[in-house]
């Protein structure tokens, strides 16, 4: 093999998506776009990692990638090839631990190599090498009740090491582990991954905490949300071992939050109002709940300092802060969430006179708005849920209409302008 061929060879993808988009049906209406013209692409020895919001579509990608999921549209390729059905090479680390209580520490590790068809003695083989790589060594015959969170989640890895997989994917793999032990699973991850003769030779990961994946991650790929799209790929070339209070990696982080908040709370000049607005999945107490926490501080916070505070992953707090703004409660400058004049008099407003507010903000919403206009219209004040889905199929119809028919209820509840009877599926003025 020449030079030109042999790079040529080695820049081809472990693996890639070209153009894909991912629909899934809804009982009613159209299809919901979960993904929409997604190209990406993971190489080998590199880190990639997946940030985003809720519903963006992270998981979504980790699954089509993996074979789980066939897209609606657009190519998958495993080595330049499309891929036909699951993907050999790729090894799962999951969210939740996904341990069977009744096995032992080796037989949780040895059942995914009895699945992949490998003979008894190496299943034995593998599984202690795997063992003793993640550093559970003398626990072997433990039960998933007997070892903490961080233990757990050392035998979901030991299990997807033991494959020996080319690929190592990893959703949300850190997130049910206490902050230090997160760090120091995270730092273990990546000297396995340093190793000479290495599996894996690339890893995709999932994750909505910036500082993570600056920490372990080459290319970070910004995803936004409602359909999950690709905002920007941000390579990271810092060097490692990587300092979490190091000022360049704050750099990136401070970075990463512009793109992102950009993103998701543009900062636009006024325009002509959408037929209708995009109504975030949020309950009312979440939205009363960031005007308190702002009035308690002055009236202003940075939205990843809010997140941090609330215990609350930023795309949720993202989505409450765009909630708030769409009452005209906060403004959004940049990274900030500040009290608009609406926000101030609805926090110093007594219980009553909060759900008047609501109910005037709300109204200000075309959904809202023509719902209330043709209860009026109807003798009766009185119309079916089917009425209020034929509205979000005509002039939304990206949304997941039931979803989306919740949080209508919920708001117009909390304002007192509607009521909403389960059984009969009918929708009443108050």
């Amino acid at each position: 093999m020449d030079a030109a061929t042999a790079s040529q060879t080695e820049a081809v993808p472990l693996c890639a998506l070209v153009r894909v988009s991912q629909e899934f049906p809804q009982p009613q209406g159209p299809p919901l776009r979960v993904l929409d013209d997604v190209t990406l692409s993971v190489g080998a020895g590199e880190v990639v990692a997946l940030l985003g919001p809720s519903g963006c579509g992270k998981s979504t990608i980790l699954r089509i990638l993996a074979g789980l999921t066939r897209p609606t549209r657009g190519e998958v390729l495993d080595h330049g090839r499309p891929l036909r059905g699951l993907n050999p090479s790729v090894g799962f680390v999951f969210q939740s631990f996904a341990l069977y209580p009744w096995m032992t520490v080796s037989e949780n590790v040895e059942a995914v190599l009895e699945a992949a068809g490998l003979p008894r003695p190496e299943q034995r083989a593998r599984a202690e090498k795997a063992i003793r790589t993640v550093g559970l060594a003398g626990f072997e015959e433990a039960y998933p009740r007997e070892l903490s969170g961080g233990m757990k989640q050392r035998v979901g890895m030991a299990r997807a090491f033991s494959l020996e997989p080319e690929l190592l994917f990893m959703d949300e793999p850190f997130s049910q582990v206490d902050a230090l032990t997160a760090e120091s699973l995270r730092a273990e991850v990546l000297d396995i991954f340093a190793a000479k003769g290495r599996h894996p030779s690339a890893i995709l990961m999932v994750s909505h905490d910036i500082k993570e994946v600056v920490y372990m991650a080459d290319r970070i790929v910004v995803l936004g949300a409602n359909p999950g799209r690709v905002r920007q790929i941000v390579e990271n070339r810092l060097p490692r071992p990587r300092d979490y209070r190091s000022p360049e990696l704050l750099r990136l982080v401070d970075r990463l939050h512009d793109v992102i908040t950009g993103a998701e709370m543009p900062d636009l000049p006024a325009a002509a109002a959408p037929a209708f607005e995009h109504i975030p999945s949020v309950h009312p107490g979440e939205v009363v709940g960031l005007l308190e926490y702002l009035d308690a501080r002055g009236g202003r916070e940075e939205v990843f300092r809010i997140a941090n505070d609330t215990g609350r992953e930023y795309g949720r707090t993202i989505a409450v802060a765009n909630a708030a703004e769409l009452l005209d409660f906060v403004d959004t400058p940049k990274r900030m969430v500040a009290l608009a004049a609406g926000g101030r008099r609805f926090v110093t407003a007594s219980p009553e006179a909060r759900k008047a507010i609501w109910r005037e903000s709300i109204l200000q919403l075309a959904l809202f708005r023509q719902v209330h206009e043709a209860l009026e219209r109807k003798p009766s004040h009185r119309l079916d849920r089917e009425f209020v889905l034929e509205l979000l199929a005509v002039n939304m119809p990206s949304e997941n209409y039931d979803a989306l028919f919740d949080v209508f209820v919920d708001w117009a509840r909390f304002g007192d302008l509607f009521s909403y009877e389960e059984e009969s599926g009918t929708l009443g003025l108050q």
